[in-house]
C-alpha cells in the first residue's frame, strides 16, 4: 500500500494512494494516519480494500506521512562515497544524530534559515517504526518496519561543523524534515536495499544513488539503535545519502532563494521543494 496525508480545507485527511498514482480519501474510514494506527493492526485492515472504491483526491496537498512522528533517528555518512566526498573516514559502527525539527510535506517550501549561507540537500531512505523494537536481531529487525518513505535530509553546514557540539544545530532548522510523500508498507518494497534514488537542483541531476550501496543496511541500522534506545511505532530513520551534496562539490554549492529541489526513491514517490528567504 501507498498510504498518505493530505491537507484539505476541512482538514488533514488520511488517504491510499490507487493504482493510477490517484490518492483516495479514506476519512470514511479512519480519523487519521497515527503511530497508534500503525500500532494497532489497522494497517492490516487496509490492505484488503479497493482504493478504486473511494473518492479521489485532487491536487493533492501532502501533508507529513504521519500525524505525530515520534522521533527521527539519523544515520551520517553511510555511504562510503560520500564519505569520502565529505572528507571524513568511513565509520566502523554507524553515525547516530537527531533531527528535532518537525517534519513536513514533501513539497512544502524550504526557508533558508536566517544568516545560513551553507544550506544543503541530501535524498535519504526513510524507514518508519511499526512495532516497537529492543534489542532486535539483525534477521528480525525488518518485521518491525511500518514503511518506506522519501526524506530530504537538509543540512546548514556551518551549525553543523563549525558552530561546536553535535550535528543536530544544522539539521533540525524549521522545515529541514520533508518526510513522503507516501508511506509505504514492506509488502510493495522487497529488499529496501536496491532502490535507486536521485536529487536534482534546478533539473540539473546532483545526486544519484542506490540503496544497495550502504554501509549498514536497514535491518543492520534497526537492530543497532535498538541496542541502545527501544524504538516505538511512529519513529522515523533517515538512513544515509549518497554523494552529490552540495558540500562535496567544488567548489561548494549551497542553496540560494528560488532553487527548486526535486527527488524521488524508486516505488515511494518524489518530492518537489522550493527555497526561500528567511522572512520571505
Amino acid at each position: 500500500m501507498k498510504l498518505c496525508r493530505i491537507r484539505t480545507e476541512t482538514g488533514t485527511i488520511p488517504a491510499m494512494i490507487d493504482a493510477d498514482g490517484t490518492p483516495r480519501s479514506l476519512a470514511s474510514m479512519m480519523g487519521d494516519l497515527t503511530a497508534g494506527t500503525l500500532d494497532s493492526g489497522a494497517l492490516e485492515s487496509l490492505a484488503h480494500i479497493d482504493p478504486s472504491n473511494y473518492e479521489a483526491v485532487e491536487n493533492a496537498d501532502y501533508a507529513p506521512i504521519l500525524a505525530d512522528i515520534r522521533r527521527i533517528f539519523c544515520i551520517g555518512l553511510n555511504y562510503r562515497d560520500h564519505a569520502e566526498e565529505s572528507g571524513m573516514p568511513i565509520p566502523e559502527q554507524p553515525i547516530l544524530f537527531m533531527k528535532v525539527c518537525e517534519a513536513t510535506g514533501a513539497n512544502d517550501p524550504v526557508t533558508i534559515p536566517k544568516g545560513s549561507e551553507k544550506t544543503d540537500w541530501e535524498v535519504e531512505l526513510g524507514v518508519v517504526i511499526g512495532r516497537e523494537a529492543a534489542h532486535v536481531t539483525v534477521e528480525d529487525a525488518l518485521s518491525h518496519v511500518a514503511g518506506y518513505c522519501v526524506v530530504n535530509d537538509l543540512s546548514e553546514r556551518s551549525f553543523q561543523l563549525e558552530c561546536g557540539g553535535q550535528w543536530v544545530k544544522g539539521k533540525s532548522c524549521d522545515g529541514f524534515g520533508p518526510a513522503g510523500p507516501w508511506l509505504v508498507t514492506p509488502d510493495e518494497v522487497p529488499d529496501p536495499q536496491a532502490l535507486d534514488m536521485f536529487l536534482d537542483v534546478n533539473d540539473e541531476r546532483c545526486q544519484t544513488g542506490n540503496t544497495a550501496t550502504m554501509i549498514f543496511s536497514v535491518a543492520e541500522i534497526i537492530s543497532y539503535l535498538s541496542r541502545f534506545i527501544t524504538l516505538k511505532p511512529g519513529d522515523l530513520i533517515s538512513t544515509g545519502t549518497p554523494p552529490g551534496v552540495g558540500m562535496g562539490m567544488k567548489p561548494p554549492r549551497y542553496l540560494k532563494p528560488g532553487d527548486v529541489m526535486r527527488l524521488g526513491i524508486a516505488g515511494l514517490g518524489e518530492q518537489r521543494q522550493v527555497a526561500r528567504a528567511w522572512g520571505a
